[in-house]
């Protein structure tokens, strides 16, 4: 491999060799047509072996000869008889001789005394000619004590100029700044190595401390391109190297770590020259719109269990936690080098196998995983016992990263093995950190092959921000919070649950493997669930632990389908919910892992709307499961419940039983269910004072715990539903929860939980004033009769191919038909549904509204026009066909 990598250099050096780019320009006589077209040759040439599959290496290294000819032939055609006192320097990722299509082009005009006034037009006019050929380039202009005062500022500056590389002019000049430069004059070893750490680490931050975001910048992003300059830079200024291989040289990586550092650099190289060459710009962004065009050309294809993006992310995503842990290695080695270089320190012994020096955990001896392969679970378990141990020193990493191989099922079968790993679990603090770790160094994708598949997994699609293997120990990260004193503020009701847990390990583990059978085909839940189950009995739970792990697997979608897509008024609905869960105790590692996993997908998906939906489910389903599954609570019971409350917060404005009595007989109970107190508490007096000219009534306000709520009530109307979710798509707002009812004698009460468009809650009363006064307007105005949403679909959006799926079936006990569909996202999409159900004489009765990513999947509630259930088979496919046909045209998408 390294001959084919050394002739492909050889051959790309011979096709942009001085000679020949030299040749082309004279042949035009140095015009500004020569240049330019030697530049579009070149880029040209370039695309073309990249087509070919040469090594990015190859690429990127003669992109920069090619600009380093242009640049000197430049220089010559403005300055023929030399400049002494100027040198032309290449700084930063140019000045290491590495050029994307795109790349930024860094040169220092270096210049001494009166040079720079001598030559200024010459200069003026190279710099002209640069633009007028196309090439931009990011030019700096410094004496040496200027470099030397910038340097000593800013960080950036010294590193930039630390790669500098004279492309022409006064040498002389230029080795006065190298030496201006060194570490005994300015940014001694130790003080620059420690300014670069912590810069990696605030830009880590930045990104959130994960590299596996589903649109990761190749360049920036924890694992990327940085973190290996950020290893390059510490090794020049600590050794004066010229390049990373001399750190193999020096002892610091062996030959299969300094391998694997050299292929992930040149496929993260390759797939910025993709990113390149494919926007035509620079551009670091693995966006959505590239994946699949990245994937392309990287030869993958769609197969049975994942598209060829998804399996060229898998590959991405290896590649650079890969990286972070060479990354991570290599840092604490300098540190030990650079920073405690005197430093040996005692050891304190732990057991026979590990100690602890200088805070740092370490292998007795280098043979020790060979001679106990177990220890590698045990060395992080370890980590857990004692929390002040810092990490693993790098030497004891590099043995783990050696030997991790050596987990075999021989090694996984053990005793010593499963009691270890299931420590871990029991243990509970420390056990994400050490999830974290063991997945970053290998050891638990080798452990349990089963993770290992799901590493670098990732989902096309907006849902799921994370790979799977991220998301699986954010949920368990989450379901360990919900135990630690320091987090009850963050969701205290979850706490209080938590508390009552006699085993957490249990929803730990549910946590742990309840999305670990994706990216197989068929239901991850099942496939998952049995083997969950497996390992539980495999690591010595009981049958009974063993077979609720099983269930919380089984059942992980359970809780939050029926909050989000049922009608949870409908007691119905709730003593079918109870006979699955069974009991308080399924209930309680139920409901903390459906939190623990709604927030561990998607950070803009939890809010206090979806909270308090499974807090009410919770709660009502620990009623139902008290008072018995034999005898539930029934409607009327419900709603005289409701009702009682309502009244006795309505007693202290003065209003009586009989006034709210008057007002409530005209409503339906189905109002009253879908209510709470509070809400009939805050509807009823504006009711009761509203005259025909108040008409149309709309309150907007905050709903303690769930979000903001826009109440409507006026006279019925033609098309009112989707004229209101018009308005408020208009407004920019999401919309939650549709809850929709008509009084006997002809008005409506209609109930929208909204949140502005970014899933913020509406905090200002301004805001409130405009949603209301817009709602006004437009209903209160006969001749309106539909409202365009002139908002764009986003980018994101445009790059998801979601076709509409329309479903039916029938709620018997409420007398109506439950439509689901799912369909693409956009904005108005209410709006545009409402429309239909008008034109059908469709009438809606309720809508549970769920934006998943990309997609709308929505349910709605519906009659014919006498309030009948819709049963006729004719009637269901028209509306079905004339909601695809709708729905997946262009110009509504």
């Amino acid at each position: 491999m390294g001959a084919e990598i050394d002739l492909a250099e050889e051959e790309a050096a011979s096709i942009f060799s001085a000679p020949r780019i030299r040749s082309r320009l004279a042949q035009g006589g140095y015009s500004i047509t020569a240049f330019r077209d030697t530049l579009n040759w070149g880029r040209d040439r370039l695309y073309s072996l990249f087509h070919e599959g040469f090594p990015a290496d190859s690429l990127v290294h003669a992109r920069a000869h090619l600009v380093d000819e242009v640049l000197r032939a430049s220089w010559h055609k403005f300055l023929p008889e030399g400049a002494s006192g100027l040198a032309l320097v290449a700084v930063g990722g140019y000045g290491r001789g590495e050029l994307l299509p795109h790349s930024d082009i860094d040169i220092l005009l270096l210049h001494r005394d009166d040079a720079l006034e001598r030559h200024r037009s010459a200069l003026e006019q190279m710099t002209a000619f640069g633009w007028d050929i196309g090439l931009e380039v990011g030019q700096s202009v410094r004496t040496v004590g200027e470099c030397v005062a910038e340097a000593e500022k800013d960080i950036t500056v010294i590193t930039n100029l630390l790669e500098a590389r004279l492309l022409t002019g006064d040498e002389s000049l230029f080795r006065d700044m190298q030496a201006a430069l060194t570490p005994d004059r300015i940014w001694p070893v130790k003080e620059f190595f420690e300014a670069k750490k912590a810069e990696q680490a605030a830009r880590h931050r930045k990104y959130d401390d994960t590299g596996y975001k589903l649109e990761p910048n190749v360049k920036e992003s924890p694992g990327g391109l940085r973190d290996i300059h950020t290893i390059g830079w510490v090794t020049k200024r600590y050794f004066g190297a010229q390049t990373l291989g001399e750190l193999r040289e020096r002892g610091f990586l062996t030959k299969q770590e300094c391998d694997e550092l050299f292929a992930g650099q040149d496929f993260l190289w390759r797939v910025r020259f993709a990113l390149h060459m494919l926007t035509g710009r620079h551009e670091d962004r693995l966006l959505f719109d590239h994946q699949i065009k990245v994937a392309e050309l990287f030869g993958y294809r769609d197969d049975d269990k994942n598209m060829a993006v998804e399996q060229f992310m898998q590959l991405y995503y290896r590649t650079i936690k890969s990286l972070s842990c060479l990354n991570d290695m290599l840092l604490q080695l300098f540190e030990e080098a650079i920073v405690h270089p005197a430093q040996g320190g005692e050891p304190t012994a732990l057991n026979p196998r590990f100690q602890i020096r200088n805070g740092y955990l370490e292998a007795r001896a280098d043979d020790v995983f060979q001679r106990y392969p177990w220890a590698l679970i045990e060395a992080f378990l370890l980590l857990q016992q004692h929390p002040k141990i810092e990490g693993i020193r790098a030497q004891t990493l590099r043995l783990i990263l050696r030997d991790s191989r050596l987990l075999n099922d021989a090694v996984r079968q053990s005793v010593q093995a499963r009691s270890l790993f299931i420590e871990m679990f029991r243990e509970g603090r420390g056990l994400t950190r050490n999830l974290r770790r063991m997945n970053r160094y290998g050891v638990l994708g080798r452990y349990l092959p089963a993770f290992g598949r799901i590493v670098g997994l990732m989902q096309y699609d907006l849902f799921h921000t994370l790979t799977v293997d991220e998301h699986i120990l954010y949920v368990v990260r989450n379901a360990r919070r919900f135990a630690m004193q320091r987090f009850r503020d963050e969701l205290p009701f979850c706490n209080q649950v938590m508390d009552r847990l006699a085993k957490p390990e249990l929803l730990y583990l549910g946590a742990f493997w309840h999305d670990m059978a994706k990216g197989r085909g068929g239901d991850h839940s099942d496939i998952g669930a049995q083997e969950a189950e497996q390992f539980c009995l495999d690591h010595g739970l009981s049958h009974g632990d063993a077979a609720l792990v099983r269930w919380l697997v089984q059942n992980h979608l359970l809780m939050s389908l029926t909050a989000q897509k049922q009608d949870i008024s409908n007691p119905a609905v709730i003593a079918e919910f109870a006979r699955t869960v069974g009991d308080r105790l399924h209930l309680d590692y139920l409901y903390l892992l459906t939190c623990a996993d709604i927030r561990g997908t998607n950070p803009a998906l939890w809010n206090a709307w979806r909270d308090s939906l499974l807090k009410e489910l919770y709660n009502l389903t620990v009623r139902t499961l008290e008072r018995g599954l034999d005898n539930p609570l029934s409607d009327n019971e419900r709603s005289a419940e409701i009702r009682a409350k309502a009244l006795a917060l309505l007693e202290p404005q003065g209003i009586t039983r009989e006034q709210a009595e008057a007002v409530w007989t005209r409503f339906d109970h189905e109002y009253f269910l879908r209510h709470s107190a509070e809400e009939l508490a805050w509807h009823l007096p504006a009711i009761i004072k509203a005259g025909e000219a108040d008409l149309p009534l709309v309150l907007v306000g905050a709903v303690v715990g769930r979000g903001t709520s826009v109440f409507i009530y006026t006279r019925d109307r033609d098309h009112l539903f989707g004229l209101s979710t018009g308005v408020l798509a208009r407004l920019g707002l999401n919309i939650l929860d549709a809850r929709l009812h008509t009084t006997h004698d002809g008005f409506v009460l209609d109930s929208y939980m909204v949140m502005e468009g970014d899933n913020t809650p509406i905090t200002q009363p301004i805001r409130f004033d405009e949603i209301r006064t817009a709602l006004r307007k437009v209903l209160s105005d006969p001749e309106v009769s539909t409202i365009d949403v002139n908002r764009r679909r986003s980018q994101r959006l445009r790059h998801f191919n979601t076709p509409t799926h329309v479903h039916f079936s029938q709620d018997d006990a409420r007398g109506r038909t439950v439509l689901e569909l799912v369909t693409a996202d956009r904005p108005g999409l209410l709006s545009i549904i409402g429309r239909v159900f008008q034109k059908r004489g469709i009438l809606l009765d309720a809508a549970k509204i769920g934006t998943i990513g990309e997609r709308a999947e929505d349910v709605f509630y519906v009659t014919d026009r006498m309030h009948r259930p819709i049963t006729d088979e004719d009637t269901l496919d028209g509306l079905r066909e004339v909601l695809v046909r709708t729905l997946d045209r262009p110009e509504t998408a």
